[in-house]
């Protein structure tokens, strides 16, 4: 069958204006196995889901709903309390997809890896708010299945991102077995210390500090028929779903949707404001009144963000300066500094001697 391109934000069922300021969600069944995850790694489960506002019992629930915020940041406590620099790879990695409920579900059931596939980005936002999901075709011929959170408020997602395809390409290996491997994996945030551990997690080479999240495959895989394919039940646990996703609707707004352009363009420099227009494919003058509307200049809108990835990337030892000046969008290590000390009042390397000795 033709692929062609599907592409859904997650930003509610409805198409009713946006509703700043409301706090994302994530359907709960996204943490399903953590509190034994988290035992298995010899972690305190109480102290972890506790840094993440987040009760122990709410982790699995078919139904109900957590705050993505909290989400991402229950896997970053989960990280770094646990000395796992990896965990969210390997949670991932081990992830059933049934146990993603209602959308695990209705997934599996597709007649074909191809439906599948499409099933899943169709129904993501569903499942999770404010991010974004797309099945494409590359010029080269090969498929990319993309995923990123678009929240902006949400700065440390590194976890998430690496369970989140973990979970996606076992969705695959369903159909195609577990020794199934990607052409390539491509990772939005820098290259951790560990990351050999995910050329071995996904058995294919992985890119870091790229545009999005995307497991990159051959086309020809997509007619493989689903084992447990099973249209009626497909058809009832969207069903179910949608009812579910009633209850709930928070639209990304416009100056939500420039930050996370600024943010995928930094490492190309300064972003011009025309080139995010062309990238959002908004006139010029929307971004520039909706950035009014939110009190902002469109120069204050990227220096925050750039202020939020770096002092992100100045906790993660194994980056230099001279990389994180880079992946912020400074071409000069000089300019970052100044823009550190702007921000904090301190030097870089003052900045993370400060950070890294108030972490256990």
């Amino acid at each position: 069958m033709g692929l062609g391109i599907i592409d859904f934000a997650g930003n509610g069922a409805s198409g009713n204006p946006a509703t700043k300021g409301a706090d994302p969600s994530v359907l709960a069944s996204a943490a399903t196995g953590l509190v034994k995850f988290i035992e298995r790694q010899r972690g305190d489960v109480d102290r972890i889901f506790g840094s993440a506002g987040i009760s122990p019992e709410m982790a699995g629930s078919p139904t109900l709903q957590l705050s993505l915020n909290s989400y991402c940041r229950l896997f970053e406590e989960s990280a770094r309390l646990t000395r796992n620099d990896n965990f969210g790879l390997w949670f991932g990695n081990a992830f059933d997809p049934r146990d993603l409920g209602l959308w695990g579900y209705a997934t599996v059931s597709a007649p074909s890896l191809a439906v599948a596939l499409e099933t899943l980005v169709e129904l993501f936002p569903l499942h999770q708010q404010s991010s974004s999901m797309a099945l494409k075709t590359s010029p080269e011929g090969l498929v990319r299945l993309e995923y990123r959170i678009d929240a902006p408020q949400i700065v440390e997602r590194r976890q998430d991102a690496e369970l989140s395809l973990g979970m996606f390409l076992n969705v695959i290996r369903e159909a195609m077995g577990q020794s199934w491997a990607p052409e390539e994996v491509h990772f939005e945030h820098p290259k951790p210390e560990g990351w050999r551990e995910h050329e071995r997690a996904f058995a294919a080479p992985a890119f870091f500090s790229q545009p999005t999240n995307a497991i990159v495959f051959k086309p020809q895989i997509l007619k493989q028929v689903m084992p447990a394919a099973d249209p009626r039940l497909m058809c009832a646990m969207k069903l179910c779903l949608e009812r579910l996703s009633e209850r709930r609707d928070v639209r990304t707004s416009i100056t939500d949707r420039i930050r996370s352009a600024v943010r995928s363009k930094l490492p190309e420099g300064f972003p011009q404001i025309e080139c995010i227009a062309a990238e959002l494919r908004l006139p010029l003058s929307a971004i520039q009144r909706e950035l009014h509307y939110d009190g902002l200049s469109y120069s204050t809108l990227v220096e925050n963000t750039r202020r939020d990835l770096a002092l992100s990337y100045v906790r993660q030892r194994q980056l230099s300066f001279s990389e994180i000046a880079f992946l912020v969008g400074y071409s000069e290590l000089s300019a970052f500094s100044r823009a550190v000390r702007r921000w904090t009042g301190l030097s870089p390397r003052a900045l993370r001697a400060q950070v890294l000795r108030t972490q256990i």
